[in-house]
């Protein structure tokens, strides 16, 4: 993308985000508005995922106490008349609903898929609401929306291109080990040094259980990779594989599958109790 679309990325969601701002603080007409809460929609494309129990019930509480204090942002849910998307505070419009809301106030604006994919990175960046895995999924969504580069979204969110880059090589990671990324088991530093591994999820229990600093992962890498080229790794079937990543992203911990003739092991790495009290929730639901 050429420097002038650049510029224009930039200069629209600065305009945006100012003209929400005005919006919101105006009063009459024009200003905020109570929008009924079962009209109200999550916006499927919303970078962030995670939204944490514990935070929820807080503001759902401060909620029932006080009020929504700060309206949220909505556009007119596209190809659904009467209906609305949100663009920006899903966490307050889900905690409204804990709290027994009927209704919202929402400043409702007119906008277009990147433009609202753009505001609600940003306001999620702003916050530091955004683990690495879901910063990464918005760079390559507004990258595909915006036809640019990681300049260019680098540009728009006030970020280094490095820092862009970075980030989403985190998608070259396969499911099970994005997953450890999405629940805080690893961090992006430590996913980062898997990128290209052979067996990158074993590694990333090994990183869990270990307790291994970044450089002692890029180390465990290393020595894996030449391990790798010394001896052939045992394959293992597709179906075993498939049915590791399907438990590692629905526990949010790395799972090893040993099958032989039908016959084997489950494996389930955890870092401390915290993880294994999580774990047995899961198991017990």
């Amino acid at each position: 993308m050429a420097l002038e679309g650049r510029r224009g990325l930039g200069r629209g969601l600065s305009a945006l985000m100012g003209e929400a701002e005005a919006v919101a603080s105006a009063p009459g007409a024009g200003g905020p508005r109570e929008i009924p809460i079962e009209l109200i929609a999550r916006n499927p494309d919303q970078p962030r995922t995670d939204f944490a129990e514990a935070e929820l019930e807080e503001l759902a509480q401060s909620i029932r106490q006080r009020g929504v204090l700060q309206p949220i942002l909505l556009r007119p849910y596209p190809g659904k008349a009467g209906e609305y998307q949100i663009v920006a505070g899903e966490r307050r419009w889900r905690a409204a609903q804990r709290a027994g809301l009927g209704v919202l106030p929402a400043v409702v604006r007119e906008l277009d898929d990147r433009q609202t994919l753009e505001l609600a990175l940003i306001e999620n960046l702003q916050r530091e609401d955004l683990n690495a895995l879901e910063e990464a999924t918005a760079f390559a969504s507004l990258m595909t929306l915006s036809g640019g580069t990681q300049e260019d979204v680098a540009q728009a969110i006030g970020k280094s291109r490095s820092h862009v880059a970075n980030t989403l090589r985190l998608l070259q990671l396969p499911g099970e080990v994005q997953a450890l990324v999405r629940t805080g088991s690893l961090t992006a530093g430590h996913a980062r040094t898997l990128i290209g591994a052979a067996e990158p999820l074993a590694l990333a229990g090994e990183i869990i259980e270990r307790g291994l600093s970044v450089r002692g992962a890029e180390a465990l890498a290393r020595k894996a990779a030449a391990s790798g080229a010394a001896r052939p790794a045992r394959r293992k079937s597709t179906d075993t594989l498939a049915l590791e990543r399907d438990l590692s992203e629905r526990l949010g911990l790395p799972v090893q599958i040993t099958d032989k003739d039908g016959k084997g092991e489950i494996r389930i790495r955890y870092a401390d109790l915290e993880q294994l009290d999580d774990l047995c929730r899961r198991l017990t639901r």
